[in-house]
């Protein structure tokens, strides 16, 4: 990664504008999500932000209690930082964040990106079979 790229988990300096912007109207899996959903998903998560110097082109969140599971979401790289090994960096540094070692499991959800993840020792659901949801109707 170049030097002009660093990540953080400060959240005073997350461009929460630039982040519902990119999850709202780019991303598939949170289209038209309201401002104040990405706010409350921030104050409640552990957030990862990627930026070139001082401008956000990036971010990541992992909702955990920090023990014993995790679930990594909204993981994205603007596309004009696509292609410098950034994605994979988030990631890694993820991976490796102290209050994230021994868990026992960490889940995430993509449609495009298990190739990446894989990198990092996820693989599809060794028993999908005890694993449940409730999906309610879409708020947005």
């Amino acid at each position: 990664m170049s030097n002009d790229y660093t990540i953080d988990t400060d959240k005073a300096r997350l461009n929460v504008p630039m982040i519902q912007q990119f999850l709202s109207q780019d991303s598939y899996w949170a289209q038209n999500v309201p401002l104040d959903v990405v706010k409350r998903s921030i104050e409640n998560s552990l957030c990862f932000g990627v930026y070139q110097n001082e401008k956000q082109v990036g971010f990541a969140r992992v909702i955990t209690d920090q023990a014993t599971f995790a679930y990594l979401a909204d993981v994205f790289i603007l596309p004009e930082h696509r292609g410098k090994g950034l994605s994979k960096q988030l990631i890694e540094t993820i991976s490796n964040w102290p209050s994230l070692q021994g868990l026992r499991r960490w889940v995430l959800a993509t449609r495009d990106a298990h190739t990446l993840y894989e990198q990092f020792g996820f693989t599809a659901l060794d028993k999908p079979e005890i694993f449940m949801q409730r999906k309610l109707i879409e708020r947005y």
